[in-house]
C-alpha cells in the first residue's frame, strides 16, 4: 500500500490526527486548565475566598452536617432508571459518611452514601454532596457550579458524557491515538533534534505552521506520551473491565480474599452501635504518622457503616509533600476507637502505580512543576491546532480547483475546537458573574444553567464557523478565525470586568491582598485578551492581502 515504512507512518499521523485530534484538544486544553481547578473554583464561587482553613472539629461540626445531608433532586432523578419502583422521600441507612480536602482548597466536600433500596444491581449507591465553610460549618449553595473541579476537570477525562460511559471511552481511544501518532511522528521526522531549533515563521504559512508543529510536538514530546500513557492507565478499570466477564467470580474472590486480609469489615453487621470521637482519632492518625517520620493533616476521611457494630473509619494523610499518591491510611473501629489496621508499605507494583497516577493527578505541593504542567498542556493544544492548520493550509487551493468540501469541513472543526472552545470557556465565567444568586422558581439549577450556556455558545461558534468556511472553498482563510479571536478578546475583558464589579475584588485589590488563585484567574484572561487581539490584529491583515490578491487574479481573468 506504501513505497516505504516512513510513508506509512506519515498516513497513520495524519490521519488518526486529524480524526481524533478535535477530542484531543479538548483533552489537553481542559486537562491544563485542570491544573488550577481549586483556583478557579474561588474565581467562581465568591463566598469560598477566604484563607484555607485547618481542619474543623469532626464531632462538634461536621458529624451534624452529615446526620442531615440527603440526595439532591437532581441526583435521585437521574437514580430513577436504576431501581424497582418510586424512591424514598428520605434515606435512613448511610453506608458512607466523608470529606476530603485539599492544600489549595479552603473549603471542605462532604459526602453521604445511602445503600438504595430495590436497585436493580446490587450495593447500589445514591450519594449526596455538600460544601462548607469550615470556619462555621454553614453549607455553601448546593447550585453554584464549582466551574473548575466540577466541570472542566472532568471535562478533560469524560467529555461530562457519562451516558453507558461514552465519554470515557472516547477520550480511551484519544489517548491511543495520540500514542500512536506520537510514535509515528518519531519515526517520521528523524532529525528531532534539529527540529528542535527550527522556526521559520517568516518563510511561509506551510513551513511556520509545520515548524511550530514540530516544535512544540518535540518540547514536550515527554509529557505527552507520558499523559496519554497515566491517563489510559488511571481508567484500565473502565478499559479493561474484570466485573461483569467470565472472570467475575474471580474478582469477587480476590475482593473477598484482600477484605478479609485487611481485617476490615465489608458488610454491616445489623447490630446498632454508637460512634466515638473522630476528633480523638484524627489525633492518634496524626500521632502516628508524626512517628513515622511523616507528619501530615488530613486529606481524606471516611466513615464506613456509620452507627453500625462493623463500622469503622478510615484516615487518609494529605500526600502534598510527595509525587507518589499514597495516604498512609489508620483504620479505627468506628464505636470504640480502637486501631484495627495501618496500612503497610505499598508492594513495588502498587509503588509504581502510585507514583504514575500522582505524577498525573498532581495534588502535590509544588507550583514551578505545576505552571510546567500548564504549559506542557498548551504546547499539546498548540502541536494539535497547528496540525490540523496545516492539513488545511496544504490541501485548500487543490480543493477549491476540485470542488471538494473536504478542507471547509477540517477547517470549521478547527475553528470549532480551537477558538470556539475559547469563546465558550468565556462564556461559562462570564454566565456564572452575571447569572442571580437566585434563580425564579421552574428554572434550572444555576450550575446547570451554566453548563447549559456554555455548550449553547459553543455550537454557536460551530455555526459560525461553518457559516464562513465558504471563504476556504475560495482558497482564502477561514474570517471566523479572525471574528471568534476578536469575540475572545471582549468576552475576556468583560469577564475580569465583571468579576471586579460583581464581587469589588478588582486586580490590584487581589494582587495587593497577594490572594493568588482569584488575581491569578484574571491575569490569565487579561493575557488572553492581548493574545487574542493581537491575533485578530495580524489576521486581519492577512485578510486584506488575500482580498487584494484575489482581485488580482479576478482582473486578469477579466482581461484574459
Amino acid at each position: 500500500m506504501f513505497q516505504n515504512f516512513r510513508l506509512s507512518m506519515a498516513w497513520l499521523h495524519t490521519w488518526f490526527g486529524l480524526v481524533l485530534g478535535f477530542v484531543l484538544m479538548v483533552v489537553f486544553f481542559f486537562g491544563a486548565l485542570s491544573v488550577f481547578d481549586r483556583e478557579i473554583d474561588r474565581w467562581a464561587i465568591p463566598s469560598s475566598r477566604f484563607a484555607p482553613q485547618p481542619m474543623p472539629s469532626f464531632d462538634q461540626m461536621l458529624k451534624p452536617n452529615l446526620e442531615s445531608m440527603q440526595p439532591s433532586a437532581d441526583r435521585r432523578e437521574r437514580m430513577r432508571d436504576q431501581v424497582y419502583g418510586p424512591l424514598p422521600d428520605r434515606f435512613d441507612v448511610p453506608k458512607r459518611w466523608g470529606f476530603y480536602s485539599t492544600h489549595r482548597d479552603p473549603v471542605l466536600g462532604l459526602f453521604v452514601g445511602y445503600e438504595v433500596p430495590n436497585a436493580k444491581k446490587p450495593d447500589t449507591t445514591i450519594w449526596a454532596r455538600r460544601t462548607i465553610d469550615p470556619r462555621t460549618g454553614a453549607g455553601l449553595p448546593d447550585d453554584h457550579l464549582k466551574i473548575g473541579s466540577s466541570f472542566f476537570y472532568p471535562l478533560h477525562y469524560s467529555l461530562t458524557w457519562y451516558w453507558k460511559g461514552v465519554g470515557y471511552w472516547i477520550v480511551g481511544l484519544a489517548a491511543l491515538a495520540m500514542l500512536a501518532a506520537l510514535v509515528s511522528g518519531v519515526v517520521m521526522h528523524r532529525k528531532l533534534f534539529r527540529e528542535l531549533f527550527t522556526f521559520r515563521p517568516r518563510k511561509n504559512t506551510q513551513r511556520g505552521l509545520l515548524d511550530l508543529h514540530n516544535l512544540t510536538g518535540v518540547v514536550a514530546l515527554p509529557f505527552h506520551f507520558f499523559f496519554a500513557f497515566t491517563g489510559l492507565v488511571i481508567f484500565a478499570g473502565i478499559y479493561f473491565p474484570v466485573t461483569h466477564t467470565q472472570l467475575e467470580p474471580l474478582h469477587e474472590f480476590s475482593e473477598q480474599r484482600e477484605a478479609d486480609e485487611t481485617g476490615l469489615p465489608h458488610e454491616r453487621a445489623g447490630i446498632a452501635a454508637p460512634l466515638a470521637s473522630v476528633d480523638s482519632m484524627v489525633a492518634e492518625a496524626r500521632r502516628r504518622w508524626a512517628g513515622r517520620g511523616m507528619a501530615g493533616e488530613v486529606g481524606f476521611l471516611a466513615v464506613q457503616f456509620p452507627y453500625d457494630a462493623n463500622g469503622y473509619v478510615s484516615i487518609y494523610r494529605a500526600g502534598t509533600d510527595r509525587i507518589a499518591l499514597t495516604g498512609e491510611g489508620v483504620h479505627f473501629r468506628a464505636a470504640t476507637g480502637e486501631v484495627l489496621r495501618e496500612d503497610p508499605s505499598p508492594s513495588a507494583v502498587d509503588s509504581v502505580n502510585e507514583f504514575l497516577t500522582g505524577l498525573h493527578l498532581q495534588h502535590f505541593r509544588h507550583w514551578l512543576l505545576r505552571w510546567l504542567y500548564v504549559l506542557g498542556g498548551l504546547a499539546g493544544c498548540a502541536c494539535i491546532a497547528t496540525g490540523l492548520l496545516f492539513f488545511v493550509e496544504k490541501r485548500k487551493k487543490r480543493h477549491a480547483e476540485t470542488g471538494s468540501r473536504g478542507c471547509r469541513v477540517v477547517d470549521a472543526m478547527a475553528v470549532t475546537a480551537v477558538t470556539g472552545m475559547l469563546v465558550a470557556t468565556l462564556s461559562i465565567l462570564i454566565a456564572n458573574r452575571l447569572l442571580p444568586e437566585t434563580l425564579p422558581a421552574g428554572w434550572p439549577e444555576r450550575g446547570a444553567l451554566e453548563q447549559h450556556l456554555f455548550w449553547g455558545a459553543w455550537a454557536l461558534a460551530m455555526a459560525h464557523a461553518f457559516r464562513r468556511s465558504r471563504f476556504v472553498a475560495q482558497g482564502r482563510t477561514n474570517p471566523a478565525w479572525r471574528e471568534q479571536c476578536q469575540a475572545i478578546s471582549v468576552l475576556a475583558l468583560a469577564a475580569v470586568l465583571l468579576n471586579w464589579l460583581s464581587t469589588g475584588d478588582h486586580l490590584l485589590k487581589t494582587v495587593g491582598e497577594r490572594y493568588w488563585p482569584v488575581a491569578g484567574v484574571d491575569m490569565f484572561l487579561l493575557a488572553s485578551a492581548a493574545t487574542a487581539a493581537l491575533v485578530a490584529a495580524r489576521l486581519k491583515r492577512r485578510a486584506k492581502t488575500e482580498a487584494g490578491v484575489s482581485s488580482e487574479k479576478r482582473k486578469s481573468a477579466s482581461h484574459a
